[in-house]
């Protein structure tokens, strides 16, 4: 059960965040703690071990204790406040860590996952602050990734921000009510700087739930990413930011869905990434193709299972030759997750990822989550921990 603290304790225990109290008013301390050890095969950790054709050399088995396996850790805050007429002040902070030396997931940035104050009526809710685009929102909880398999079922390079890498700055987001089972949001990200278009975000997406079943279609467009990504919409940290240099916007579209039917619930969710790289003159198109699977044994145990496929092409502008640079990946995984209690569980999963045409960079075969790509084409992650909710 989540710990319900008046803002009176609030202010008690956190003083920068002191605020008078109220009858109405709660604010909710909440999070997740997730770790355990991990075995990653053929990791490369120095990127400077190639061949003079480029390809990457040098891969050794790593075993360690690693944190956020399924779910990144994180603490937060969230809160509301009843202003009457039906209209409520809402916010949302929330900041991840690494648990296994405790240091914040991005450096210098305490709220790095979200940070958010807004209005909220019987319409939807209005927000301004650091916040999810709406990908994030409607195809990552179709996706394993998204909702039982977490951080190593990503995508390769998390390129369609499935996995939540992105966090958009400066953004003003609108999230409809639910109207019979349908639902809508839209978000903007601001420059904040001379030249409004650079370093600017808009999204926006749509979801349908009725019984079992679950619908979700979004689309959303980050620019100017390689002009300034200090004070912008987005910064550093993304797919795009540390392993496409070059590159000046990334859009993103999807739809999925699933279905629920007794202990089972079976989803699809398809995905493609562009990015258009300035400094090398060529776009890049990743196609993602998921389908997954999750059975409750019993209350207790549930077990899931995911397959992608991902096609990368490139082509540079002019040209008809589409295939240029091509690449691809098939990805498979399967979990099995054991509930000790309502808050905490244990799980052991393993992930494996084929290439094929792969090299250095962006083409190497890398499960997402791990620290280094593979020396061949590669790649397989097994790993056992806890996770608490609190």
């Amino acid at each position: 059960m989540k710990k319900i603290i008046t803002a009176t304790a609030v202010s008690a225990t956190f003083a920068t965040l002191a605020v008078p109290a109220h009858a109405q008013s709660s604010v909710t301390l909440y999070g997740i703690v997730d770790a355990g050890l991990t075995y990653v095969s053929n990791q490369v950790s120095r990127e400077s071990q190639v061949t003079p054709d480029g390809r990457i050399t040098g891969g050794k088995a790593v075993f360690g204790m690693t944190g956020g396996n399924v779910q990144s850790s994180r603490w937060g805050l969230r809160g509301a406040e009843d202003l009457g007429g039906g209209m409520k002040a809402v916010f949302n902070l929330e900041s991840g860590f690494n648990i296994t030396n405790g240091s914040q997931a991005q450096k210098n940035t305490l709220f790095n996952r979200q940070a958010y104050v807004g209005l909220s009526n019987e319409f939807g809710t209005i927000s301004l602050g650091r916040q999810y685009d709406s990908v994030v929102d409607y195809l990552s909880p179709l996706s394993a990734t998204g909702s039982w398999g977490g951080t190593y079922f990503g995508h390769p390079g998390d390129n369609d921000n499935l996995n939540a890498s992105i966090s958009v700055n400066n953004s003003v987001k609108f999230q409809s009510a639910n109207y019979a089972g349908l639902s809508f949001s839209g978000l903007y990200g601001f420059s904040n700087q001379a030249g409004f278009a650079d370093n600017r975000a808009y999204s926006a997406g749509a979801g349908y739930k009725a019984g079992g079943l679950q619908l979700g279609a979004a689309y959303s467009q980050y620019q100017g990413m390689n002009l300034n990504q200090t004070s912008g919409a987005i910064q550093g940290g993304t797919f795009a930011a540390s392993s496409l240099s070059g590159v000046q916007n990334q859009r993103t579209w999807g739809l999925g869905g699933s279905y629920a039917f007794g202990p089972v619930v079976l989803g699809t969710v398809f995905t493609q990434s562009r990015y258009q790289d300035q400094l090398a003159d060529i776009s890049v198109r990743y196609n993602n193709y998921e389908v997954n699977a999750r059975y409750n044994v019993t209350p207790e145990l549930g077990l899931g299972a995911a397959y992608t496929y991902t096609q990368a092409l490139r082509a540079t502008p002019g040209t008809t030759n589409s295939g240029t640079g091509a690449a691809h990946w098939n990805q498979f995984g399967l979990q099995a997750d054991y509930a000790l209690s309502r808050r905490t569980d244990i799980y052991a999963e393993s992930v494996v990822q084929l290439g094929a045409n792969n090299g250095r960079g962006v083409n190497a075969v890398q499960v997402n989550g791990t620290s280094g790509p593979s020396a061949s084409s590669n790649q397989y992650v097994v790993t056992t921990g806890i996770r608490h909710r609190f």
